[in-house]
């Protein structure tokens, strides 16, 4: 199936549901939408039923009329939960600013998790690439925030160890997605909430690990070993943190592993939903 809409409290989202079994929900990184699972809505449908959703004012997706910080994002994909019809717990996989969200709704409303997929996920150290923190300054982030081919290529490249796919539609669809008209509001909001010119900001951070650590939650953290946006090192404070979580190491691989490394992603977190324990 490919993406289509409904409304959740009357807003607009773009979101995909493929095949049956026990329910996932798959979560984005900043600035980005729910094409990043399109490897693994098609590798993981025939064992589960795999969601995916551009969150609130990313893709193609509406904004929300509250600033878009981690409660409010965690909320929203709540709100769509009930709304796709899913009655209990999911298996919730987030990528980057989507694992911080996932662990956020695992931390609000944790009879709705069934267990935590981080995938080089943000929360786990205050490192992050200086064009993120760039974009703290005001009022520059909205300048360089005006979309253009040239910053598309970049960013889109930036993601992946293998340059390979970096490809013309992904550029393309970046591109349509800085677009949007709300596109840039909603990102430095997120930014904003969650950092500055120094990095993350440790206080959100703290108070967001130590209450998944005391969650009784199986959690799985993975990385790219290569990922130029948030450290490969920040998976070794995950094992400080979360010292009950597995953890996987994806060889030369960027920032999106279930692109990048689609096929070890999937045998991998399917092994973790099917044996949790």
């Amino acid at each position: 199936m490919t993406a289509t809409w409904l409304t959740v409290a009357g807003r607009r989202v773009r979101y995909r549901v493929d095949g049956a079994g026990p329910p996932v929900v798959l979560l984005h990184g900043i600035s980005r939408s729910l094409d990043d699972w399109t490897e693994q809505h098609h590798l993981l449908r025939d064992r589960f039923r795999v969601h995916s959703l551009d969150l609130p004012g990313y893709g193609h997706s509406a904004p929300l009329s509250v600033p878009h910080t981690l409660p409010a994002l965690a909320d929203a994909v709540a709100g769509f939960c009930d709304a796709v019809g899913i009655a209990g717990p999911a298996h919730l996989a987030g990528n980057s600013l989507g694992g911080a969200v996932a662990m956020q709704l695992a931390v609000r409303d944790p009879a709705r998790v069934s267990s935590l997929v981080l995938v080089n996920s943000a929360g786990f150290g205050r490192e992050v690439a200086l064009a993120l923190r760039i974009l703290a300054i005001r009022p520059l982030g909205r300048v360089l925030l005006r979309p253009n081919r040239l910053t598309a290529r970049r960013v889109t490249r930036s993601l992946f160890h293998d340059p390979v796919h970096a490809t013309e539609a992904r550029v393309a669809h970046a591109l349509a997605m800085a677009r949007e008209p709300h596109a840039a509001r909603v990102m430095l909001e997120t930014l904003r909430s969650l950092g500055g010119l120094r990095g993350v900001h440790p206080q959100w951070r703290a108070d967001l690990l130590d209450a998944v650590a005391a969650l009784p939650l199986p959690v799985l953290v993975t990385w790219g070993d290569r990922d130029l946006i948030l450290p490969v090192t920040h998976l070794t404070a995950a094992r400080a943190r979360l010292p009950h979580a597995r953890t996987h190491l994806f060889t030369g691989c960027g920032h999106l592993p279930q692109v990048e490394c689609a096929e070890e992603f999937s045998r991998v977190v399917a092994d973790f939903w099917t044996t949790p324990g």
